[in-house]
């Protein structure tokens, strides 16, 4: 290792405070995402962590002490470099949208491992809603060729960044896009009872902890992605109230919960009359994460 490399990852280690909820930024991997965005060839932090560093040239040093100061700052590594892993997939990575996390990965494999088991011969219609920069969709779509892929999300900004992620990942044609309320974009013959799987990582904070959250979070990421409203839960529970109009009976609705959120959300789908199944998948932590509920 050079002595420019080894002087940038010991401010790195000194200075960086990582979020728990972004287990793969190391001060290595972070240097090394840096060092790659600063050379003109953008990686996420995964993607950074493989291959060896291209060659630093004058203007490519400045750029990377800039970009380790703004790092040091608090900006988000994936809005530096504008990357962001996700499911195998090398994303964009925008303030228009929420970064994906490594925690979505479990309500990710858990969708897809879903569509996978079915043995339907007609293909999976599938609805991401609060999709953000689409990364719940294309994972699916990715994972799962015949799945007719579609999300949804209130802003037209975040719309617009997943429309640019899917033509940056080549998925473009596998997922439509549509801007509106949760499921109103849908409220036609085609998905009421006609659709295999709803897919939700919905804002699950409450309103009063948003302006507590980390500045890392709350000073760079829209906060339209974090507000669950004032007990946290108010997009979850309009989803198990309106997903069973559009579910095929038979088909899944899934979804990421907040911290503590599991339990008595899984009461309340149980003690409802169109779930015939309800599954509770926990963390590494044991904590409840994603929920899995089955269309009666």
């Amino acid at each position: 290792m050079n002595a420019t490399y080894l002087a940038l990852r010991d401010r790195l280690a000194s200075g960086l405070d990582v979020l728990p909820d972004k287990p793969e930024e190391t001060p290595d991997s972070t240097l090394r995402a840096l060092w790659f965005a600063a050379t003109g060839s953008p990686r996420s932090a995964t993607a950074a962590a493989l291959g060896e560093l291209p060659s630093l040239a004058h203007n490519h040093a400045h750029a990377l002490e800039h970009f380790v100061t703004r790092r040091l700052a608090g900006e988000p590594l994936a809005h530096i470099t504008g990357r962001q892993h996700f499911m195998g997939l090398e994303m964009l990575s925008s303030p228009q949208a929420l970064i994906p996390r490594a925690e979505t990965e479990q309500l990710a494999g858990a969708s897809i491992d879903l569509l996978r088991s079915s043995t339907s011969p007609r293909p999976a219609r599938v609805v991401d809603v609060c999709t953000g920069s689409g990364n719940l969709a294309f994972a699916i779509a990715h994972h799962v060729a015949y799945a007719e892929v579609f999300g949804s999300d209130l802003s037209a900004e975040a719309i617009d960044f997943a429309q640019r992620n899917g033509r940056h990942l080549g998925l473009a044609s596998r997922v439509q896009f549509r801007t509106g309320d949760l499921l109103a974009p849908f409220e036609t013959a085609n998905f009421i009872d006609h659709t295999d799987l709803i897919v939700c990582a919905p804002p699950y904070i409450r309103s009063t902890k948003v302006e507590q959250m980390a500045t890392e979070i709350a000073g760079h990421e829209p906060r339209l992605a974090f507000d669950g409203g004032p007990f946290g839960v108010t997009i979850l529970m309009r989803l198990i109230e309106d997903a069973p109009r559009f579910l095929r009976h038979g088909g899944w609705l899934t979804l990421e919960v907040g911290l503590g959120q599991g339990p008595a959300l899984t009461k309340r789908l149980q003690r409802d009359g169109n779930w015939q199944e309800v599954r509770a998948l926990a963390d590494a932590n044991g904590d409840t994460r994603v929920l899995l509920a089955c269309r009666s």
